[in-house]
């Protein structure tokens, strides 16, 4: 898998409407797609895919995507902190929702992470993200086309 045309998705909690994206503009790009997922959540079948099913542990994708990646790659999660590992190996981390992780950002998006969970876990309640949109889709698909038209030079 050592090859900078790889996109690897952390499928676990992946909308559909951006994995069906991913392939449809991944294809006419060359790369090669891994959705990645632990063995409770794959359920979803697609051609020209690669499916990596790992342990149900907690952090099982993360780190099989930490271990598996390598500068170029272009690596889609929700996860602050599997970005935060990501950028600094020069990899390509992006949001479902189109935004591109950038490392200069990850020190204060980790620092509000755990504020939010020091909050939960005094019994606070913090707001979730908010209900995934046909914008969002949109978004996602500019930024991701973006991504691999940079990468394609």
């Amino acid at each position: 898998m050592k090859n900078t045309r790889n996109v690897l998705v952390d499928a676990d909690a992946c909308p559909n409407q951006i994995k069906k994206a991913i392939l449809e503009i991944s294809k006419s790009h060359e790369y090669k797609v891994f959705f990645i997922a632990s063995y409770s959540h794959a359920t979803d079948r697609y051609e020209n895919i690669e499916w990596v099913l790992v342990d149900a542990e907690p952090e099982a994708v993360d780190l099989y995507i930490v271990n598996h990646t390598f500068e170029g790659n272009i690596v889609i999660t929700q996860d602050h902190a599997l970005a935060s590992l990501l950028v600094s190996k020069g990899v390509y981390a992006i949001s479902p929702r189109g935004k591109q992780y950038r490392e200069e950002e990850m020190p204060s998006m980790l620092q509000s992470r755990h504020f939010a969970k020091k909050l939960r876990k005094a019994g606070q309640r913090t707001r979730g993200p908010s209900r995934f949109t046909d914008h969002d889709v949109k978004r996602f698909c500019e930024e991701f086309e973006r991504i691999l038209s940079q990468s394609d030079v």
